[in-house]
């Protein structure tokens, strides 16, 4: 061993860890833990902060002996895993025995992708873990480390979830043609355990991140936290961008969320934010990189390459709330409705697109309209495939579907 290595000193991180396995939920976990492959020996877990990335690494931690002191914890901002280093830190405890380390925020260690691609080359028999919060800084080393590791990707929770995390009720994920074909009886399957409409309402205002599990009341101020690391860490590391613009960025954010939904005009957009039309457009793409806002393309064959989305909403319905308020998001219901839709079809990976007519066209195939429980057909009458999406019904018929069924598709 090195010098270096020799003053690594795992005992505080031992201990981090100890305190952390003390904390974590052990009974209800996130639709990816199951679908992990834990045998992997580089593994990524990545989306937008705040989604449960991390509680995920513990949990499996957890379920494993601590006491053997084979598997370690550690958060890649630590100032003795920045002082040291991953590789340093890392290789020391494989040549002690260990055989898993969890490598937490791993954006945030400048030189990442090339020390795991190290220590997975030297290390055949030992297992990384690894977490990131930050979409923007993965990309690069997903390239990078794409032969030799496995990504997976962690959305928000679905309404499904939430449910799951929230009430202990547990349901199957259903595919989207099976939803359009037999949404009365899955609807009534799901209904014989129990009322859903109030479930809905609060899952739309603060279930998309599981740290509604801590404190409801706490839940906006916290997504706000989230927000603004975003905006002034995120976003600014990745791009280059001064910390001084991001007040533009907050008017993006602010245009989008009141507007019923928001429909770009880039050359108004540069007018009004003071900004050339090349920075609205990089702008926009940094936002749905790191996940804030969601844009859709027109479903027409000839714009298929156009550069400007047909819509772009806020990326789900807690972050519409969070930035236009209680009340503008409440006094918008139609802009929450598709919110919620364009999320859960998006987090299924389903393709989405604007129609001419109709509010989305998934999959090339399927038009759906969403409305009230008092929409009328008239928007889709005559159309091939064409659904009525109701809110405020508990089950339909036919082509009308309940909105809240689009929060089971994953």
């Amino acid at each position: 061993m090195n010098g270096n290595q020799n003053k690594v000193d795992l005992d505080e991180f031992l201990s981090i860890q100890a305190g952390l396995l003390r904390l974590i939920p052990k009974a209800r976990r996130r639709f990816l833990a199951e679908k992990i492959d834990w045998n992997k020996r580089l593994l990524g877990i990545v989306g937008a902060r705040g989604t449960g990335k991390t509680t995920i690494l513990l949990q499996y931690l957890a379920s494993q002996d601590i006491r053997r002191q084979r598997h370690l914890y550690v958060s890649a901002d630590h100032v003795r895993v920045q002082a040291n280093g991953v590789y340093e830190l890392a290789s020391y405890f494989f040549r002690l025995g260990g055989e898993n380390i969890v490598i937490d925020e791993i954006h945030k260690y400048a030189n990442w992708p090339q020390e795991l691609k190290n220590l997975y080359d030297a290390f055949p028999g030992a297992r990384i873990f690894f977490s990131g919060s930050s979409t923007l800084a993965l990309q690069k080393g997903k390239a990078d480390l794409s032969r030799r590791a496995v990504f997976h990707n962690l959305p928000g929770l679905s309404f499904r979830e939430y449910i799951y995390l929230a009430h202990g009720k547990k349901f199957k994920p259903f595919a989207f043609e099976d939803l359009l074909k037999n949404h009365s009886v899955l609807a009534f399957e799901i209904l014989e355990k129990g009322p859903i409409l109030g479930y809905f309402r609060d899952y739309l205002r603060y279930g998309v991140y599981p740290f509604f599990l801590e404190s409801i009341d706490d839940y906006i101020p916290k997504l706000l936290n989230v927000l603004e690391k975003v905006l002034y860490e995120d976003i600014p590391t990745v791009s280059g961008i001064k910390t001084t613009n991001v007040p533009v960025l907050k008017r993006i954010l602010w245009l989008v969320a009141t507007s019923d939904p928001f429909k770009p005009n880039i050359e108004r957009m540069s007018r009004n934010l003071k900004i050339s039309k090349e920075y609205v457009y990089t702008y926009l793409d940094l936002l749905e990189r790191a996940k804030v806002l969601s844009g859709f393309l027109p479903s027409e064959t000839g714009y298929r390459l156009v550069r400007k989305p047909s819509k772009i909403y806020m990326e789900n319905t807690n972050l519409l709330r969070a930035v236009a308020g209680e009340i503008g998001a409440q006094g918008r219901v139609g802009v929450v409705r598709e919110t919620f839709v364009a999320n859960q079809l998006k987090n299924a990976g389903l393709n989405v697109r604007i129609p001419s007519r109709g509010d989305f066209l998934v999959e090339g195939k399927f038009l759906l309209e969403i409305g009230g429980k008092r929409k009328r057909k008239n928007q889709i009458q005559g159309v091939e495939n064409a659904f009525i999406v109701k809110d405020d019904i508990e089950i339909g018929l036919n082509n009308v579907i309940p909105l809240w069924m689009f929060g089971f598709l994953y």
